[in-house]
Order: structure tokens, then sequence, then C-alpha cells
């Protein structure tokens, strides 16, 4: 006979058998209560129950009998289930499941329809097509709008799933990250009250653990009709703050795709870098704000729109759809991963030919770019603006660097206020990420005149000499062939000797300014000492013909004012060289949104 006896101190709450009743092993015989929880005191072995020796609302000490078993074959098990749906699903197990299902895309096909109907994807389709496949955790999905006051539960779980927003950690590109994925199909995704808390629980997880944060911001920004919160303005939400937080600290990668606008959008521009699809719309204000405030009656489409915003320099990357957005999000991540273990290159020969034998003969750039980066590996960043400078994310031999390069193409290579701006923050973001910088120079310098000094460009060039200066990753420049004055200077990142290495391709040459101005004006009184315009003109000629060998790379290289004047084929081999292979992330606070 096997005696049992209770556990610990406790009241009898249940008995679940009676005597001579047939029990298996580990059946619940009694149930004690004790500091306000339940335990079940199990059979310790098949058998029958003999005599029950206590009864319900005793209090029991510590190794009281309770009951007998007498051992035995148990010839029909007498414990019944816990009351389930019918298909051994505990009932609050299932009610957790059929919420958490309410939510999901296969469940909303009216919403989805609509979605798919404009050409859209869900809010969970790109969460998915971001992620690597089953490792999306999803944060906060069982939450509502903060509308209990004007729609009942039943509608709130149907009609404002996770407060319409789609969020948690994830690996992208094998890498932990945040997503966080406003849903356009719920309250036009707008900022809820939760939706809210759920940001700041995501923003503050990702500086916890620093990791990328992925945002999709489609959205109409505040959400006034919420009704269950005490607040007069939601004014100190911290959001903004807690995201505005993480620049430079982790990459920040926003995707803007149909309407956005005002909270919305302010989160959107605290990004690194927006990726927007060609029908997007990106504002400040959306057409409600703006009637509001008395500017009149305005369409969605007429506010911010991809023809506005990408040449203005706030979509850093425009694409066709959600689809090419999720692929150039993961391409942008990646480049924050460390080096590629794999790579290839095309014929580094084809570098010789690049630059025209014509001194003054315009070229594209970006075919150089392309011959120096590892095969398929430059994604450039607001093409579509500051066209002076192109600024690109690339790899070498692997390794991920950012590279900026003077545009010939535009305005001789010379440097205006746009492309000004945008080469000193793609400088910050690569600072702050730990990605060294490859700088291509060929710039006849700053541009200059009062039409050019309209735009301010005194602050803003000088941003480049600031920035530059306190750079914590390494440079590597190459001069393709103009280096002119303070511009040059400023590719550097203030001088020539600032770069771990700069070298010259043979078509380089070097001055303080242009070589026909500096000829011009260094010479003023005596080309206008010859009367003869011929005889002047010819004379300038020549003049100029030994201002270019004076600053030809060669004679700039015997002097030591660069490093080496090398085979242009050979560049790659300079750039790795002379960039350390591992490089710690700088100090920087924030990344300029500008």
């Amino acid at each position: 006979m096997d005696t049992v006896i209770a556990p610990m101190r406790g009241t009898v709450v249940l008995i679940s058998v009676g005597q001579g009743d047939q029990v298996a092993e580990g059946q619940q015989l009694v149930v004690l209560e004790s500091m306000k929880m339940e335990h079940v005191v199990a059979a310790p072995a098949a058998g029958r129950v003999g005599e029950i020796a206590v009864t319900v609302g005793e209090t029991v000490r510590r190794d009281q009998v309770l009951l007998t078993v007498e051992p035995g074959v148990v010839t029909e098990a007498a414990q019944q289930p816990e009351q389930g749906t019918g298909d051994g699903i505990r009932r609050d197990l299932a009610e957790v499941l059929a919420r958490r299902a309410a939510g999901l895309d296969a469940n909303r096909p009216e919403a989805v329809e609509r979605r798919h109907r404009d050409g859209r994807r869900t809010a969970r389709e790109n969460v998915d097509d971001l992620c690597d496949p089953g490792t999306f955790v999803e944060y906060g999905a069982l939450a509502v709008a903060a509308q209990r006051q004007r729609r009942s539960m039943a509608e709130l779980v149907a009609k404002t799933p996770a407060d319409g927003m789609v969020a948690g950690v994830a690996e992208i590109n094998g890498r932990e990250s945040v997503v966080v994925a406003y849903d356009a199909t719920v309250l036009a995704g707008t900022q809820g009250y939760y939706n809210h808390a759920k940001k700041d629980r995501m923003f503050e997880l990702a500086a916890r653990r620093e990791l990328p944060v992925v945002l999709f911001a489609e959205g109409g920004g505040g959400r006034p009709g919420d009704t269950d919160v005490q607040s007069v303005a939601l004014l100190d939400a911290p959001a903004f703050s807690l995201f505005a937080r993480l620049s430079g600290r982790v990459p920040l990668v926003g995707v803007a795709a149909g309407r956005c606008f005002a909270g919305n959008a302010a989160l959107l521009g605290c990004c690194d870098v927006i990726i927007a699809t060609a029908g997007a719309t990106i504002g400040m204000g959306g057409p409600a704000m703006i009637e509001g405030g008395g500017l009149g009656v305005v369409a969605p489409e007429d506010v911010g729109p991809m023809s506005v915003q990408v040449p203005n320099g706030v979509v850093d990357i425009p694409v066709a759809d959600e689809a090419e957005a999720v692929r150039v999000a993961k391409q942008y991540l990646s480049y924050f991963g460390g080096a590629a273990d794999e790579w290839s290159i095309v014929d580094q020969d084809r570098l010789r030919a690049a630059v025209p034998a014509n001194r003054v003969r315009a070229y594209d750039v970006r075919e150089v770019i392309d011959l120096i980066a590892d095969a398929g590996s430059v994604l450039e960043l607001r093409a579509g603006f500051g066209q002076g400078i192109h600024t690109a994310l690339v790899r070498v031999e692997g390794r991920p660097m950012g590279l900026i390069a003077n545009n010939p193409g535009h305005l001789g290579g010379a440097i205006d206020r746009d492309a000004a701006d945008k080469a000193a923050r793609f400088m910050q973001l690569c600072d702050s990420h730990g990605l060294p910088i490859v700088s291509l120079c060929d710039t006849p310098g700053f541009m200059v005149g009062p039409e050019s000094e309209k735009t301010a460009t005194v602050r803003h060039f000088s941003r480049l000499f600031v920035i530059g200066a306190n750079l914590t990753v390494p440079v590597c420049a190459v001069v393709l062939r103009k280096a002119y004055g303070l511009g040059a200077m400023a590719m550097f990142g203030g001088g020539s000797k600032i770069p771990c290495a700069t070298v010259a391709w043979p078509t380089a040459e070097f001055g303080a300014m242009g070589l026909e101005g500096a000829v011009k004006l260094g010479f003023r009184r005596e080309l206008e000492a010859i009367a003869d315009p011929v005889r002047r003109n010819e004379t300038l000629e020549q003049m100029v013909a030994l201002a270019y060998e004076r600053g030809k790379a060669l004679n700039a290289a015997s002097m030591f004012e660069v490093d080496d004047v090398i085979d242009p084929a050979a560049t790659r081999g300079w750039i790795a060289a002379a960039l350390p292979k591992r490089v710690a992330r700088g100090t920087r606070p924030n990344v300029d949104t500008w």
C-alpha cells in the first residue's frame, strides 16, 4: 500500500477521486491551496484508491497522510482530460491563438484585396519579405486601438489589429534587427496611443542591443480618435526623441510607400537613408493639416511627390515598388554587416582609358566607380540631388566602404552648395558606422560667383572641412584628373596628407586654382602689355602649357605632395593596402538629417 502525503502545509480545496477508484500514475488525487496557489498531489503509481484520510476544507500539515493507493494494474483510466476545444488545445491557449490569428493577412481578406488592387503589399508581406525566414518575433501583436469607449472589443480586434503597427525583432541578412511597420489598412496607418508605446519599446530595445532599425513609414501621422487616453495633445510622447537618439549609433532605414505625412514623415526624416516608391508622397503635413491651417485644399498626391522629393534630396533611393524597396533595404544593411566572403571584379585595364586624354573632355565618373568597386556592389545614394558629387556604398575585395566622387559632367566637377551638403552628410554616415572612405577627386574647386554666394556657400562649403577634420574613419584619395584649390582639399578631408594615402593617376593635374585662371590672374600685367591680341593669346597658351607641366601629377609626386602616381589598373590594390581591414565605429553622436 502506497501512502500519499501532503508535500506542504495547506488547505484541501479538492479531492478528485473516491475510495475504490482506479487511478493512473501521475493522475490528480488532491488539490491543496497554500499561499494562494493551488498545488496538485498526484498518484505515485497506478492502482486503486484505499482510505481517504482528509476532507475538503481541512488544513493539513506537511507530511500528513492524505490517502492511500494500492498498487496494481489499471484496467480503465479514471483521469479525465482538462476541458479544451475538442482538438486537444486548452481554451485559454485557443483564445490567444484566435486573437493572434485575427490580425493576420489570411483573416483580413478585404483589407488585403484593397492593397493588392492598388498594386501595393500589406505591412506583413513587407516584413516577411525583409526578414530571414522564420526569424521574425512580433511584439505587441495583441494590442488594439485605445478606443474602448467608442467601439466594442470585438470590433477593435477585427478592425484595429496590433493597433496599426507590425513590430518586432528578426534577422536580416543574418544580423539581428528591429522592424517597425505601420499598417495602412488599420486607421490609415496613423500613430495611435498603443503603437506609440510599441515604438518606444522597440526603439529602446534597439538602443540597448545596438540593433539596426528598418521603418516602414506609410501613414497619416497623429490619430485624433483614441478616446481611452488621459492626454491633451500627447506632446510628451517619447518616440521621436528615442528614435532620433539612435542616429549615428545604429543604421536606420526608412521606407515610404503610399502616403507618409506628419509624425510618420518626421520619423522617416530621422533615418540615415530614405527609400521611396514611385507613387509615394511625403510631407510634414497632410491634406487635412494643410486645409486646417488655412492653406487651401490639396490632393494627397500633390503633397511631396517623388518629382519633388528626389531632386530636393529628401529621398536617397527612389524605387519602383515595395518589393524593390525591400531588396534595396537589405542591400543597404549588408554594408554594415562586415566583409563579403565572395566577390569578383571586371578587367582593371579598362581604367587606363576611363579618363580621356583630352584634359577638357567630360566623362562619366560612374563608369570609374563601377570598375573600381567589386562587381555589382555599388549602391548610389541621393543620385538625383547634388549632382556635382556622387556618393555610394561599395565594396573593394569584399570590404564595405563609402565612396565620394566629383562629377565632371556637372559644372565641370565644381562643388556647389548641394554637392557639398550631400558629401558632408555622407561622410558623417560613413564615420558613424565605421566605413572607410574612398575619395575620387576631379574638381576645379568650389563653385564661385555672385549667384553661388546667394546660396550661402561660405557656410555650406565649410561643412566639408569641419566634418573632414573630425573623421575617425580612414580615407584613401585618388586624383583622377583635376585637383584644384580648396575644393580638392575638401575632397581630401582637409589636405592631401590627411588621407591614409593620396595617389594620382597620370591624367591628374594640381593647382591652387584652375590653370587658365591662375595664369590670367598671376600674369595679368604681362599679358595686358602685349598689344597684338593674336600674340597675347599665343603667349597665354604657352603659359598655360607651362603651368600644366608644373602641375602635372609626376611633378607633384616629385615634390611629395602626393604619395605616388599609379597605373590606374592598380587603384584597387592601393585602396586595399591603404585602408585597414578593421575599422572601429566612429564616435560621432549623430548623422545630420541633411
